[in-house]
C-alpha cells in the first residue's frame, strides 16, 4: 500500500504547480472505507477531479484491491491445503465454508472436496445426502468459474455428479455416464499428470465393464449406444495412475487388485490387495480399501 501512496503522491505533485493551494495529508486508515479521504485528506478527491487525475487514482486503487484479494485467496488456499494434508476434515470444512460466495474457482472446488469428505465421514445417512448435494452445488459453481483453465473443476464436478447419482434412480444415474466421462477426460487434458483423474477414468471403465445385465438393459434404453468398457481398459488407467504417482491412493491399489481378480490374475491381484490392506489408514477411503482388501484376501486363502 505504501508504494501505491507514493506513486499517487508523485502524480499529484507533478500536476500540482497549477494549484498552489493543493495540500495532501498522509493519514492511515482502512482504504476500503473512505480510503482516499482518510489517507490523502478531506479535499483530495475534489482536487484530483479538478486536475483530471481521478481515473489514474481509481485504476491504481483497483490494482491494489485485486492484489490484496489475490494474496488473501492464496493464504486461504495455503491453509486449506495444509488442513487437507493433515486430514482435518471438519476443520477444513469450517475454514472454507465462509468463502462459499468467492469467485475464485480454486477455493470453490476445494470447498466441494471438503464438503464431500465431510459427507463421507458421517454415519448419518440424512446428513450425508445433504452434504453431498451441497458439495455438488459448489462443484457446479467451480466449473462455471474455471472450466477453461482448472482441471480440478472438471474432476470434482464429475465426482459429485456421480455421488449425487447415488440418490437418483438407476436410469437417471446411467444417463449421466457420458457426461461424467467427458469431464474426467477434460481434467486429464488440462493436467495429464494428475493421478487421481486418471484413476477416476479407470474406475468409470471398471463400473461399466462390471455392470450387471439388468443395468445394461437400462443403459440400452437410455442410449442408442450405451456406455461400455473392459477390465483391460480400466486396468490400463489404474496402472497409469500408479505410474504417475506411486502409492498416492489406497483405492487405486484396491482397484488394481480387484481388476486383476476379474482377469483371473490371482497372484498379481494378491500383491496389490496386500498393498491396499497395509496402507496407512488416514481417511474414510483408506478404511474402506483396507476392509475390502482384507475380505478379498481371506477369500483367496
Amino acid at each position: 500500500m505504501a508504494s501505491v501512496r507514493r506513486a499517487v503522491l508523485l502524480l499529484c505533485r507533478r500536476y500540482a504547480n497549477s494549484f498552489q493551494k493543493l495540500t495532501i495529508k498522509r493519514r492511515c486508515g482502512d482504504w476500503r472505507s473512505g480510503y482516499l479521504t482518510r489517507v490523502f485528506g478531506q479535499n483530495f478527491q475534489t482536487k484530483m477531479y479538478l486536475i483530471g487525475l481521478m481515473p489514474v487514482v481509481h485504476a491504481a486503487l483497483s490494482a491494489v484491491q485485486k492484489t490484496e484479494s489475490s494474496e488473501s485467496d492464496k493464504k486461504t488456499i495455503r491453509i486449506a491445503d495444509k488442513l487437507y494434508g493433515e486430514n482435518e476434515v471438519d476443520q477444513l470444512y469450517e475454514h472454507l465454508k465462509p468463502y462459499e460466495s468467492s469467485n475464485n474457482s480454486e477455493i470453490i472446488w476445494r470447498l466441494a472436496r471438503a464438503t464431500c469428505d465431510k459427507a463421507k465421514s458421517t454415519s448419518d445417512p440424512a446428513l450425508r445426502k445433504k452434504l453431498m448435494y451441497e458439495a455438488f452445488g459448489y462443484a457446479e459453481k467451480a466449473l462455471s468459474l474455471g472450466k477453461d483453465i482448472d482441471f480440478a473443476c472438471h474432476k470434482w464436478y464429475a465426482i459429485m455428479l456421480d455421488y449425487v447419482g447415488e440418490y437418483e434412480a438407476t436410469k437417471e444415474r446411467i444417463s449421466k455416464a457420458y457426461q461424467i466421462r467427458e469431464h474426467f477426460l477434460k481434467a486429464i487434458e488440462l493436467n495429464p499428470k494428475d493421478a487421481t483423474s486418471v484413476h477416476l477414468l479407470g474406475y468409470w471403465c471398471f463400473v461399466f465393464a462390471d455392470m450387471p445385465w439388468y443395468q445394461q438393459k437400462i443403459a440400452a434404453v437410455v442410449f442408442a449406444t450405451p456406455p461400455s468398457s473392459t477390465y483391460e481398459e480400466s486396468l490400463k488407467y489404474f496402472l497409469e495412475a500408479e505410474k504417475i504417482d506411486p502409492g498416492f491412493y489406497s483405492m487405486n491399489l484396491l482397484m488394481i487388485g480387484k481388476t486383476f481378480l476379474r482377469l483371473k490374475e490371482t497372484e498379481q491381484a494378491k500383491q496389490y490387495l496386500m498393498k491396499a490392506k497395509d496402507y496407512a489408514i488416514r481417511t474414510a477411503d483408506d478404511k474402506k480399501a483396507h476392509q475390502e482388501a482384507t475380505e478379498l484376501l481371506q477369500k483367496l486363502k
